[in-house]
Parts: structure tokens; C-alpha cells; sequence
């Protein structure tokens, strides 16, 4: 928990003094690799790596009030009061930040914190701490003792929405008809992303299954070189059914990830199968399923995975049960199209 804790001081300083950091994208370059396939992919291009100045600045803004806490009276040894830097954030969808925790007595033996939202759909937190807005709203984020569970302290979280960016139930939508503005740039794979994809690497390997990042966030700018790109080599009309145009990619996003191969001899493999069978239980969903490529506007990508979180995917196959299709697509979920408005 120490190391722990020196990692959450300087991530918190970092929010209230606007410093940002890339998120994690171990991308294997691939730029320089010839693929053999009969229809290209966007994604044979390496990952744009992100630097410090496209990182965004993650809290729009945090309240400083005089501190207000619980205070109950306990045994020598246990936890009496827990104070935050802060106690109200206004954050815009997408953005985020953490509180720094004191937790008194100091000679407490244990000070584990156990964090929560009142409302998930509107902001969450993770284990450290980390709050991200996800949907416009208010809701409460409260850190509780572990040892000592009715000492606690809440941050009220406004959150409004980002201006040029649609998101639906806490997804941000990128597709053929909803894009993203030229400056949106999270400065690489998002956390959650980045750390749920460990997970599933793991999880693969516990299986026997290898599967690696092939490709991760693309800027504006780096998509529009990939999109020109084929359409040089390909002509526009073939190039809108593998590669996206500049601002509707979900790379862009940085909660988007190609796996391993990235053409059609991944189709079938092992580790295809894999993924199609067990993404959803890391919160990724298979972003462009067989079959639906005349609602997704793309063609079959077993590669391609999207990061929605875990309690999203629960919602999402409950629906796609619902519904009798193990192949179910976001634009069926939300009810919207996927087509370019020219």
C-alpha cells in the first residue's frame, strides 16, 4: 500500500497542478511489415506514439472546500477519520481525477480504502481512487475505511458533457455517422483500457492462448495519413469498407485495440476464437462481428476489440441474448446507423 499510496500522491498533484501523462500503448510496430491479403485492414500501421503536450489535462476542475469528514470514536488502534484534498469535482465525460487520502491515527495499522459510486452511469472509481466521468449527471463517490466501515468521506461529482463528443449510457460513440472533433486526443490507451487488456492478455495465457497489441491509439492526424493511404493505393470506395476516415476511428478513442494479426489469416485461428469467445469478460466487446457489416459499415475484424467496461458488457448481452444474436453490434444496442453523412 505504500508504493501504492506515493503513486496516488503524485497522480493527484499531477491533476491539481494540470499534468497530464500518455496512457500505456505497448503497440508492435508493424509500418514496415508487407501484409498478403486480398482485403487490406486499416489497422497494418503502427501505433502513433503519444507524447507529453497531447496528453489532456484530466480534471476540469476540482473544489477545494474546508474539510468535512466522519469522525467516530474507536479503539487506539483503528482508523477515527479520513480527510481528502477535495470534496466536490466538476469534470466533463471522459475526464478525470483523485482525491488524495489522510487517514488518522497515523499509528492506524491498517488503512485499506474501499472506494464507491453512487451512480457508475454517471461517474466511477477504481481501486486507487481514480474517478472518471462517464455520463452527464451528479453522483456521489465515497472512500470507506476497510477496517473501520462507518468512517468515511464523499466527493460530490458534477459532470457535464464534452462538447463535440457523443456518448451513450457512458459509451463514446465512434463510427461512420458520429465522430470526434480533430483535437480529441487522450494521449494514448486510456487506463482502464490499457489495464483491462493486461488482464485478458493474462488470462489468455492461462489458457495456452498468445495474444498481443498489434495496434492502439491513433491520433487525427496519423489516421489521416493511414486513410490516404489506401485510398492512393486502393481508391475511396474500397478504402470507407476497412479503413475509417480521420475523426470516426475508434483507435482515436484510445479504448480501441488490434490484436495480434491483423488480416484475414487471423480469421479462425485459436486465438481468434479466443477473443471472439472471452473479450466480454474483460470489458471488451468484438467491435466488428461476422455478418454485420452492412450495420457496422466495416468489414469481418476479429482483431479489432473495443474496451465499454464490464458493467456495460453486462448490459450488452443481456440485450444480445435478448434478442437471439451472439453477434450483436453497438448500432443495434443504441439503435443508430453507421453511415458517412456525404
Amino acid at each position: 500500500m505504500k508504493f501504492k499510496r506515493i503513486a496516488a500522491v503524485f497522480t493527484a498533484f499531477s491533476v491539481l497542478f494540470g499534468l497530464s501523462a500518455c496512457g500505456k500503448n505497448a503497440a508492435v510496430p508493424r509500418d514496415e511489415q508487407e501484409q498478403q491479403v486480398t482485403v487490406p485492414s486499416e489497422a497494418q500501421e503502427t501505433t502513433e506514439a503519444p507524447t507529453l503536450d497531447s496528453a489532456v489535462t484530466t480534471a476540469q476542475e476540482v473544489t477545494d472546500t474546508p474539510a468535512v469528514t466522519t469522525t467516530v470514536v474507536h479503539g487506539a488502534d483503528d482508523v477515527e477519520s479520513i480527510y481528502l484534498t477535495f470534496y466536490e469535482a466538476s469534470l466533463s465525460v471522459g475526464q478525470s481525477t483523485m482525491p488524495f487520502v489522510t487517514m488518522l491515527p497515523d499509528s492506524a495499522p491498517n488503512k485499506s480504502e474501499k472506494w464507491t459510486s453512487s451512480d457508475s452511469s454517471v461517474a466511477r472509481v477504481d481501486e486507487l481512487g481514480n474517478i472518471t466521468a462517464v455520463g452527464e449527471g451528479t453522483c456521489t463517490i465515497t472512500v470507506t475505511s476497510v477496517s473501520t466501515p462507518d468512517v468515511k468521506a464523499d466527493v460530490a461529482v458534477t459532470v457535464a458533457p464534452q462538447p463535440g463528443l457523443t456518448y451513450m449510457e457512458g459509451v463514446l460513440i465512434a463510427n461512420k455517422t458520429y465522430g470526434l472533433p480533430s483535437d480529441y486526443n487522450p494521449g494514448g490507451l486510456t487506463p482502464e483500457t490499457s489495464a483491462a487488456f493486461d488482464r485478458l492478455v493474462q488470462g489468455a495465457a492461462n489458457d495456452g492462448i498468445n495474444i498481443y497489441l498489434s495496434s492502439g491509439f491513433r491520433s487525427y492526424d496519423y489516421q489521416n495519413e493511414i486513410y490516404n493511404n489506401y485510398i492512393a493505393a486502393y481508391g475511396k470506395a474500397a478504402t470507407d469498407t476497412f479503413s475509417a476516415r480521420p475523426g470516426h476511428s475508434e483507435h482515436q478513442t484510445g479504448m480501441a485495440i488490434d490484436v495480434n494479426i491483423i488480416d484475414d489469416s487471423f480469421i479462425g485461428t485459436p486465438e481468434a476464437i479466443w477473443i471472439e469467445e472471452h473479450c466480454e469478460e474483460y470489458g471488451f466487446i468484438l467491435r466488428y462481428p461476422q455478418g454485420k457489416a452492412d450495420i457496422t459499415g466495416y468489414k469481418y475484424e476479429p482483431w479489432h476489440i473495443r474496451y465499454v467496461g464490464e458493467d456495460f458488457v453486462k448490459k450488452f448481452r443481456e440485450a444480445a441474448d435478448k434478442a437471439g444474436d451472439p453477434k450483436y453490434t453497438l448500432e443495434e444496442y443504441f439503435g443508430i446507423d453507421s453511415v458517412y453523412q456525404d
